[in-house]
């Protein structure tokens, strides 16, 4: 695939580590931020399937982390911060952040939706590739509680829940 999805699986990645950070020292940290983004690559290639999904992200841009700041009630730029050191949090994808925090709230669902990558342009649909994601051990929950707490969760991954259903489950009818 030519278009390149890391800058917004890197930017989401580390919105959501940052809002839901590690609890514990440097091993937690690395735990959780791995858990982070094989969260956000799964999300990211089921929302840009294709090449030109992804060239078009690239033209348009992501839209960026300022509703997502809101719903979870952080401030993006304290005042008196460097605006250039926060310029990353603009290559956030919204959805993308959403459907990767329903994925890391469902490991269930997680394995339906790398499953769902099998036979896509973006490579491997294989649960081994992502397993801290599909199949998380006690060292990767204890690591990552914030960020897989369904109740903190909750406000993110309701905004675009929906949308990963139907594209997990094209042509079924959702019911409430």
């Amino acid at each position: 695939m030519r278009a390149d999805l890391s800058p917004v699986i890197a930017a989401t990645a580390q919105w959501l580590t940052r809002a839901f950070p590690a609890t514990g020292g440097a091993l937690a940290a690395a735990l959780c931020e791995v858990q982070a983004r094989q969260a956000v690559t799964v999300a990211a290639w089921l929302r840009y399937p294709t090449e030109t999904d992804a060239a078009l992200l690239e033209l348009t841009g992501p839209g960026g982390s300022a509703r997502l700041d809101w719903v979870t009630g952080a401030d993006a730029a304290p005042a008196g911060d460097d605006e250039e050191a926060h310029a990353w949090r603009t290559w956030v994808d919204e959805v993308v952040a959403s459907w990767a925090a329903v994925l890391l709230a469902d490991p269930e669902l997680a394995a339906r939706a790398v499953a769902a990558l099998a036979g896509s342009g973006h490579g491997t649909g294989s649960p081994t590739a992502f397993r801290r994601l599909v199949a998380p051990d006690a060292g990767d929950r204890s690591a990552a509680a914030l960020l897989r707490h369904p109740d903190l969760l909750a406000p993110v991954a309701e905004l675009h829940h929906h949308q990963l259903l139907a594209r997990l489950n094209p042509g079924r009818t959702l019911i409430a």
